[in-house]
């Protein structure tokens, strides 16, 4: 991925034409395909079992890591094609700060040092914060973009002060070892320095991912942007995200159930270092470590870091968004609630939690997924409808390459879609079932399994705040179903009348002058060719089979659900074993 970046680059700046935004496009979802096939050829690899450190210790290269990275990769592919490709507000830089951002996420995912995490950290959300400012002319989203950026760099300074506590108090950045000192050390202030940093680099991370009480910027930044960026905002940073936390905090449980934990000290006294000194400072009996005691404080404290922040996104991911009027703004709200099941899955801690957690997350990208290429596929159609046909009907006479999607802003704004749509209508409210927890839909089995492993594990109190909850989102997902399938005339015309005067990722159309003659331009014809006889969009083939297999795979998932739990079984068993 990285040597198609710098090839684009070069190609970029030494094309003597202008190449368009689709070959970008599709030079970049290529990229996208060919990494994964290339991750799936390293799957047979015996050695990467047990892991291989690469770029001295940086990185390290698991079965687990790769599975991972490859499906972050294909839902990579599925994004960028179902990316706006005659939007002349986009550039063809757009593909290349992609790329970015997904070379950000797959390093992260394998990262096993302070440092690389915190560049591929950054890398990642930089192109984050270009993406939401993707509309150069719109004032929302570059409010949008300035905010998140503020914010996101306000979580990175407080996840660098915490890599910066730990490396003052232990003098090392590399995991491994810091897990190790973690279970053996008992001085007290190495502890302390260690937990503090923990705890700072998890409340950075938190914000990331809009876990509450952390979550104040994501509604306001997922409204704003287009919804393409939102796509990728909401999905593809919480994946390597969630990834990062999972992996942190299991491997200080691991580190720190194990007993007797041996430890070599040939290298230092190669080195010409005193081991004597060594032994009295971690109070080492010989070449063993016994278990320090502070591991298991700092087990609990993380742990109920986790419960709180859990509990508090449950609480207001539904409260809250029971208020909302704004689809973004809902599934914002939405996303947080969903935050809090994963957190309950991940602070319990038990393998079949962690089995629950990994389904959880994938049935969640998918679901959320679905979601937003539906609201793409709807704001083509409403592009069409509300515009480009009532400007030809009137004999106006504008410019082709000023055309800006127009985002689906208001819940109201889906108003009879299933009388115009029946296709869309359909697969959206099978993914909102889902989401409520509908049973037998693939959203219900995910909060069964969170469900059943923390009523296992006592955590009765959380389970019943988990349960009310889920009961009462079901209100606003009906909401939209129900908007979805009434037909109010006098509100969609008002909507129409707003979304033209709407610089808020809305179609800005100038119109140039009346057109006379009545000849509409070329542009305007080729696009009206695109439609069939009822003024709809007809989506692209790839769109719409990817909406089709996504809606079937959530509806159908209980009539072959072997594969995916095969799958998310072995990985936490993997897990929970190392």
């Amino acid at each position: 991925m990285f040597t198609s970046i710098l090839i684009l680059i070069v190609v970029k700046a030494l094309a003597t034409i202008r190449i368009s935004n689709i070959h970008f496009t599709r030079i970049s979802a290529i990229v996208f395909l060919v990494s994964g096939l290339l991750i799936l050829n390293v799957l047979y690899i015996e050695p990467i079992n047990n892991g291989i450190g690469i770029f001295s210790g940086l990185f390290q290269i698991t079965n687990i890591s790769q599975s991972l990275e490859l499906f972050l990769l294909i839902i990579g592919f599925i994004i960028l094609i179902g990316w706006p490709l005659n939007d002349s507000n986009y550039s063809t830089d757009y593909s290349l700060i992609v790329l970015f951002s997904a070379l950000g996420s797959s390093l992260l995912i394998s990262s096993l040092d302070l440092i690389s995490l915190y560049l591929s950290l950054e890398l990642q959300s930089f192109g984050l914060y270009i993406l939401s400012t993707l509309y150069k002319d719109s004032e929302s989203s570059t409010k949008a973009g300035l905010k998140y950026f503020l914010l996101g760099g306000l979580s990175s300074c407080i996840i660098l002060l915490g890599i910066s506590i730990i490396y003052s108090n232990t003098g090392l950045t590399n995991l491994e070892s810091i897990y190790i000192i973690i279970s053996s050390t008992t001085v007290p202030y190495i502890i302390e320095g260690i937990l503090l940093g923990l705890i700072l680099i998890i409340i950075g991370l938190l914000f990331k991912i809009s876990a509450a009480p952390l979550h104040n910027w994501s509604p306001d930044v997922y409204d704003e942007v287009p919804t393409i960026v939102t796509i990728w905002l909401t999905i593809i940073p919480k994946i390597s995200l969630l990834i990062l936390l999972l992996e942190l905090y299991l491997q200080i449980n691991i580190y720190s159930s194990i007993e007797n934990i041996e430890i070599s000290l040939l290298g230092w006294s190669s080195a010409g270092l005193d081991t004597n000194f060594l032994i009295n400072l971690f109070n080492i009996n010989s070449l063993t470590a016994v278990n320090g005691q502070g591991s298991t404080a700092m087990i609990t404290i993380i742990k109920n870091i986790f419960l709180i922040s859990s509990i508090l996104s449950l609480i207001i991911g539904t409260v809250v968004g029971l208020a909302q009027n704004k689809i973004k703004r809902l599934l914002a709200y939405s996303t947080i609630s969903h935050i809090g099941f994963m957190l309950l899955a991940l602070s319990i801690n038990t393998e079949q939690s962690l089995d629950s957690f990994l389904f959880y997350l994938i049935q969640y990208i998918l679901t959320n997924l679905n979601i937003f290429l539906i609201l793409l596929g709807i704001s083509y159609l409403k592009f069409n409808n509300y515009n480009v046909v009532s400007l030809y009907k009137k004999n106006y006479k504008f410019s082709p390459l000023s055309f800006k999607f127009i985002d689906i802003k208001y819940i109201s704004e889906l108003n009879g879609l299933f009388i115009s749509n029946p296709f869309l209508s359909i697969c959206l409210a099978i993914s909102l079932f889902s989401m409520a927890g509908v049973p037998p839909l693939i959203g219900f089995f995910s909060k069964q399994f969170v469900l059943y492993s923390a009523l296992e594990s006592g955590y009765y109190f959380i389970s019943i705040i988990a349960i009310i909850v889920s009961v009462i989102s079901a209100s606003y997902y009906l909401k939209i179903i129900k908007v979805l399938y009434t037909n109010n005339t006098n509100n969609t015309n008002n909507i129409k009348k707003n979304n033209i005067n709407d610089g808020h990722g809305s179609t800005e159309l100038p119109l140039l002058a009346s057109n006379s003659s009545g000849v509409a331009p070329s542009a305007t014809t080729n696009i009206i060719n695109n439609t069939n006889s009822n003024n709809e969009i007809i989506l692209s083939q790839f769109h719409s089979l990817m909406i089709s297999i996504l809606s079937l795979f959530i509806l159908l998932f209980i009539l072959k659900p072997t594969l995916i739990l095969n799958s998310t079984q072995v990985l936490s068993t993997t897990l929970f074993k190392l």
